[in-house]
């Protein structure tokens, strides 16, 4: 009689640990959902979602931008002044925004949010047409310019067909690539089943 009370003692023993297992793994997996939401969050969904779908582009793709240029900072501006969420210099600014229809420009505007994601998505956008939708060869062009990016394109030591990169010559413009490539499939991989 004494052994089976064992039995049934040790038997609710391991059903109670498998039980808190289940409960931590549970609470395990919402935290570290809720940890990837806060590192790759959709801030200033609005004006992404209009100039995304305005300009053609994946929700994702602006959202990974953001995050890669500012972390969601509409005030950062950069040693070089760059300004705003997508980080705008003031040159590229004045250009795109009488592209893209923006009336009486003034470079202060690139630190309002809805300005600068318009504006940035528009020429993330043109970058696209210009580099034949290569989305590796137009986000180097957003980083180190589209002048360089053109020149790369015309070295074949750079590129073996003169349409994509082989090679990005300068280290913090493939590190953007790749980090922005790593945010996109993050943000597609969090939020995609949402929809």
């Amino acid at each position: 009689m004494i052994s089976l009370r064992k039995k049934k003692k040790g038997g609710l023993k391991i059903l109670g640990v498998l039980i808190t297992l289940v409960i931590i793994a549970a609470v395990g997996i919402f935290a570290s959902r809720y940890v990837l939401e806060y590192l790759y969050p959709l801030e200033y969904t609005e004006y992404v979602e209009k100039y995304a779908r305005q300009y053609k582009l994946d929700n994702y793709m602006v959202y990974a931008v953001i995050k890669a240029e500012s972390g969601f900072n509409s005030q950062a501006v950069s040693p070089r002044e760059a300004k705003g969420l997508m980080q705008i210099m003031d040159s590229t600014g004045e250009w795109a925004a009488k592209k893209a229809g923006i009336n009486e420009f003034e470079k202060s505007m690139l630190l309002e949010p809805e300005t600068n994601i318009k504006i940035g998505c528009w020429y993330l956008s043109n970058l696209l047409k210009q580099f034949d939708n290569d989305t590796v060869v137009a986000l180097a062009a957003y980083n180190a310019g589209s002048g360089n990016v053109s020149k790369w394109l015309k070295d074949p030591e750079k590129s073996h067909d003169g349409k994509s990169l082989s090679i990005i010559p300068f280290e913090e413009t493939e590190n953007y690539v790749t980090r922005i490539q790593k945010y996109y499939k993050m943000y597609k991989k969090l939020y995609d089943d949402d929809k």
